[in-house]
């Protein structure tokens, strides 16, 4: 008889046996010593992490046709993880709980969001404890009070959770309300990072502006992947005319709308063949509008509104080029999603694109953020698009770009990486 933990000599396979499991495969037959504790503990390790998913919080409902980067993301991701057989949901804390979106392959559940800034639907705390030992949370968002007490009720049941705050720590948005900012973020938002097991980050940006308020050794800086759309129908480019191309909130001075249309104005001066159309809508379409009136553009601007899905992917098919000379962002979406179209894009560093549209020759970064700068970059890529000829080169440059930088695989890997240390470190199955 042998004792529980008993050491004995086996002979065993050095290649891809994974715990447990000896199939005859062809390998080399060596002598070692192996402790059948660690074999057990090893199974159970690997037992409880295979049973691990990852639920997905957010404010809102996760619907792509939304101008709302968060939203988009958050899909992608989902989506995303589900199609590569990762255990993956949607929960959302929203005012009207009914499922009106389009059509996915994640499951999403829906709570009330209460009154109360700071409280959470009990239906919600109910869902979380039946998840006590199998799920790692992802909080997308920062500077909201229900997710400061979701964070407690989290801690104090031992739920592991990881957040991203999607851009609300880089320097310009901490500026915005700086001191009640500075206040909340002593006497809640400290705390929540103190109890999340990591903070994913998705820009330069962010990680520079965090680490003035947070120092800490748990950030993590992993930018998003985006798949490259199957396309039905090539929409025709303008022969005749280089068309410029932005999609977004109408946000004028965190998107830098003003920026995009001095410049543009400076570019159009100097080529009357550009054109700039512009997808989205807001609040300050009209300030928009007087801009674009006071620069004498109107017959060279095109505000087209709000458009999603395959309209919106249509008329970026119609661009060469696309533009963002953001003054704050996390990592838009809309950037990717036009690379990704192969668009090359000239874009301010403030996106935390710029590095990549550089690194593989995708377009051109801003050197700073102004309507100068931009303009200068406009008119190096529209010379190279209309003199040189290069607007083929640039578009697989984009893609290239896609495959490599934003590849799913690689970030899915990098996250996995994250939940799983949550997930062990919290169940105590660390090796």
């Amino acid at each position: 008889r042998l004792s529980h933990c008993s050491r004995i000599q086996h002979l065993y396979r050095t290649l891809d046996d994974t715990y447990l499991e000896f199939k005859r495969r062809v390998g080399r037959l060596i002598l070692n010593p192996i402790d059948t504790c660690v074999l057990l503990g090893n199974y159970t390790h690997q037992k409880k992490y295979n049973s691990m998913e990852i639920i997905h919080l957010i404010l809102g409902k996760a619907n792509p046709n939304r101008m709302n980067g968060v939203n988009k993301v958050v899909h992608e991701l989902a989506t995303t993880q589900v199609e590569k057989g990762i255990s993956a949901e949607v929960w959302g804390i929203t005012d009207n709980p009914v499922h009106d979106y389009p059509s996915r392959i994640f499951k999403t559940r829906l709570f009330k969001a209460s009154k109360n800034p700071f409280g959470f639907d009990k239906e919600l705390k109910a869902a979380l404890l039946t998840r006590t030992q199998s799920a790692v949370i992802h909080i997308h968002g920062a500077f909201l009070p229900v997710f400061y007490s979701v964070s407690a009720f989290l801690y104090k049941h031992d739920i592991p959770f990881i957040i991203t705050p999607h851009s609300s720590y880089n320097i310009v948005m901490m500026r915005k309300n700086s001191i009640i900012k500075k206040i909340y973020f002593a006497l809640f938002e400290k705390k929540l990072l103190d109890r999340s097991s990591f903070i994913h980050l998705v820009g330069k940006s962010e990680l520079t502006g965090l680490d003035l308020i947070y120092h800490n050794r748990k950030s993590a800086l992993i930018p998003y992947g985006f798949n490259i759309p199957v396309i039905n129908k090539q929409a025709e480019k303008s022969s005749s005319n280089i068309v410029f191309g932005y999609c977004g909130r109408f946000d004028i001075h965190s998107k830098g709308l003003d920026i995009m249309l001095e410049g543009f104005a400076m570019l159009h001066k100097q080529f009357s063949n550009t054109k700039l159309m512009v997808i989205g809508d807001g609040d300050q379409r009209p300030k928009v509008e007087a801009i674009i009136r006071q620069l004498g553009i109107e017959d060279a601007v095109e505000l087209m509104g709000s458009r999603f899905g395959e309209e919106k992917v249509a008329l970026l098919q119609q661009c060469h080029v696309f533009v963002h000379p953001s003054r704050s962002d996390g990592l838009p979406a809309t950037i990717v999603e036009a690379a990704a179209l192969g668009l090359p894009s000239v874009v301010s560093e403030e996106t935390n694109i710029g590095d990549f549209i550089t690194a593989f020759d995708a377009g051109q970064s801003m050197k700073s953020l102004d309507a100068q700068a931009f303009y200068q970059s406009l008119a190096s890529v529209y010379k190279r698009i209309y003199f040189n000829n290069e607007l083929e080169q640039l578009k697989k440059n984009a893609l290239q770009m896609i495959e490599e930088a934003f590849n799913w695989n690689n970030v899915l890997a990098k996250l996995n990486k994250l939940y799983k240390e949550a997930y062990l470190a919290k169940h105590e199955l660390l090796e």
